[in-house]
């Protein structure tokens, strides 16, 4: 039985114990003639939830050990010949057993372990079974335990607005400790990578080579981790990007607020946001194929060096595809200043020009920082379009006529093959994500810097 039906199962008890809980308590009242403390349903929805959450609990709890006691019932008949195994050459003959078993490979084992096959086979149905009459008990003991404490009397709002709540607050949790959690995990791997490069040397150099020889008397057999040309090409890159995204999308929405009419907006807005779901790869396909070739050219006819893989290719297409973050958030805060301010300001003598200019703009300036951090994000996060339009190459340079990498890409081809996961190459990538992550941190910082200051002033 699969786990997808055992749910169908449980989804079915539930929506049962639902009107079992309020046709209980309907009967308890009109029996006593007397009054429910709460409304009918919140009677049904306190015995689903108590039915639906000991039965996931406990199943969540038994997809942990399940496994162990599958593969444990599996292998006590374990063929002489390889009891003498390590425990990671064990490990491995399991992991390999049971993919060959669940693809229905067995005839390729080897002939001893062939025979464990209908043990393991076995194992199965009983760990199923017992998935399943374990659910299946705790929705009984659920269904009487409600059957006998449900009473006229009893606040079930309060029962399934609390769990409501903590539910909540679980969630909330759940986000936090995940945050946490990625941060804990990058800091100790780049705590790892600092221990075999110096620091000094990861922070201010400005080589970028991180190749580890196989041997030691090879080339390059210490690699050079200098990062500071993927932040310059980082940097670089998002910047170009902004200069492109910022003004047109602040234009764009404040075209799209004061001056264009209802019908125009309805239909330019919405066109403008399908520039957002264009997948990365097609930006990156047509930044490759189209912009870099024509940027190539027309600098070839200006007497200008331009590299086919260039900066300036991979900024003005990400410029392009994040210019709906900063118009439609700006859109947004800006159509959500009160019309008063602007009445006011015409009824002053201003005109349309400096009400947005002095009142507007101002008014809205938290937001529209907002809708600017959120676009450097995701200029400074992205990977595709500078893989395929700026390179791969680490060079030191402010030129945007020539190839540079970031640091996303990086991480990427660090992270990508057959690696050792405790060298420093590997390690590099963990390194470079906990120092974008302070980056990104210090504009979030400043960001809630100017957002405070306006905010005091314009609210």
């Amino acid at each position: 039985m699969s786990f997808k039906f055992l749910l169908l199962i449980l989804a079915l008890i539930t929506f049962a114990a639902f009107f079992l809980g309020r046709s209980r308590a309907q009967s308890l009242a009109t029996a006593e003639k007397v009054k429910l403390a709460a409304l009918p349903n919140y009677y049904g929805y306190m015995t689903a939830l108590w039915c639906v959450v000991p039965v996931l609990f406990a199943l969540f709890i038994w997809s942990q050990f399940d496994r162990g006691f599958v593969l444990s019932s599996t292998f006590e008949a374990l063929p002489a010949e390889y009891q003498a195994l390590s425990v990671d050459e064990l490990t491995s003959l399991k992991s390999n057993f049971v993919n060959s078993v669940d693809a229905g490979l067995s005839s390729d084992l080897p002939e001893a372990l062939q025979t464990l096959v209908p043990r393991y086979e076995q194992a199965n149905k009983v760990a199923q079974m017992i998935k399943l009459f374990g659910a299946l008990f705790l929705v009984v003991v659920a269904i009487v335990v409600c059957w006998f404490v449900i009473r006229p009397a009893l606040r079930a709002r309060h029962i399934v607005e609390g769990f409501i709540r903590y539910a909540l607050i679980a969630s909330s949790l759940i986000a936090i400790l995940t945050t946490v959690g990625i941060l804990l995990s990058v800091i100790f791997e780049s705590i790892q990578f600092f221990k075999k490069v110096s620091i000094i040397e990861f922070l201010f150099g400005t080589h970028w080579s991180p190749q580890i020889a196989i041997r030691d008397d090879q080339v390059g057999a210490s690699g050079a981790f200098g990062a500071v040309p993927l932040f310059a090409g980082t940097m670089l890159i998002s910047l170009i990007a902004m200069v492109i995204a910022v003004p047109i999308g602040l234009m764009t929405a404040i075209y799209l607020t004061e001056y264009a009419s209802k019908r125009l907006r309805s239909i330019a807005k919405p066109a403008l946001e399908i520039l957002a779901g264009i997948p990365t790869v097609v930006y990156g396909v047509f930044a490759a194929i189209t912009v870099a070739p024509f940027i190539r050219n027309s600098g070839g006819l200006l007497g200008l060096d331009v590299s086919s893989e260039s900066a300036l290719a991979a900024g003005l297409v990400m410029g392009i595809m994040i210019i709906p973050f900063v118009s439609s958030l700006s859109d947004d805060v800006i159509n959500a200043v009160p019309q008063s301010l602007r009445d006011g300001a015409y009824a002053l003598g201003s005109t349309k020009a400096e009400t947005i200019r002095s009142v507007l703009i101002p008014a809205a300036l938290p937001g529209i920082v907002g809708s600017v951090l959120l676009a450097a994000s995701r200029a400074i996060g992205e990977t595709m379009i500078v893989v395929m339009a700026a390179g791969l190459s680490a060079n030191m340079t402010a030129n945007p006529l020539e190839a540079v990498t970031t640091v996303t890409v990086q991480i990427v081809t660090l992270l990508t093959g057959d690696q050792e996961f405790d060298s420093a190459k590997t390690l590099a990538a963990f390194a470079l994500g906990l120092m974008l992550f302070i980056i990104t941190l210090i504009l979030n910082v400043f960001a809630l810097h100017v957002v405070r200051k306006y905010r005091e002033q314009y609210d």
